[in-house]
């Protein structure tokens, strides 16, 4: 496996190499061997830094990703407080789908529309589910 310094690694990641000392400082990434002093890191990281920078961008608090990544007990296949978190994040998740969805609508009616304000499109809409 490929070995990359943390400059190699951040530029391959997209993001500051302070990130990335960050989310080893949090315990997002493992402690990385050192050679001469340097940390070197497996290329393999870059799939979970994916996952954690779509973590962070839907929402999730840096200790629920910590829980994602790390909250399977050595005995279980999936723990309590994962299986918890999982579902609450997933209903929120859910319903940040439906806004977004939404507000998609709202945008693509007022692209279509000759309205001169919103408030003239909204009653449209409401009257007859488009304008």
């Amino acid at each position: 496996m490929t070995k990359l310094s943390i400059g190699q690694l951040a530029a391959k990641a997209g993001m500051n190499a302070s990130t990335l000392r960050y989310y080893e400082s949090v315990g997002l990434l493992p402690a990385p061997e050192r050679r001469s002093g340097q940390r070197r890191y497996d290329e393999s990281l870059l799939d979970r830094i994916s996952f954690i920078k779509v973590a962070q961008e839907t929402g999730f608090k840096i200790q629920e990703i910590i829980i994602l990544l790390e909250g399977f007990e050595v005995d279980d296949s999936l723990s309590d407080r994962w299986e918890h978190m999982a579902k609450l994040k997933r209903s929120q998740l859910e319903e940040k789908k439906k806004l977004i969805n939404s507000m998609i609508k709202i945008l693509d009616n007022g692209l279509n529309c000759k309205c001169l304000t919103w408030s003239e499109c909204l009653m449209k809409i409401q009257n007859n589910g488009s304008c």
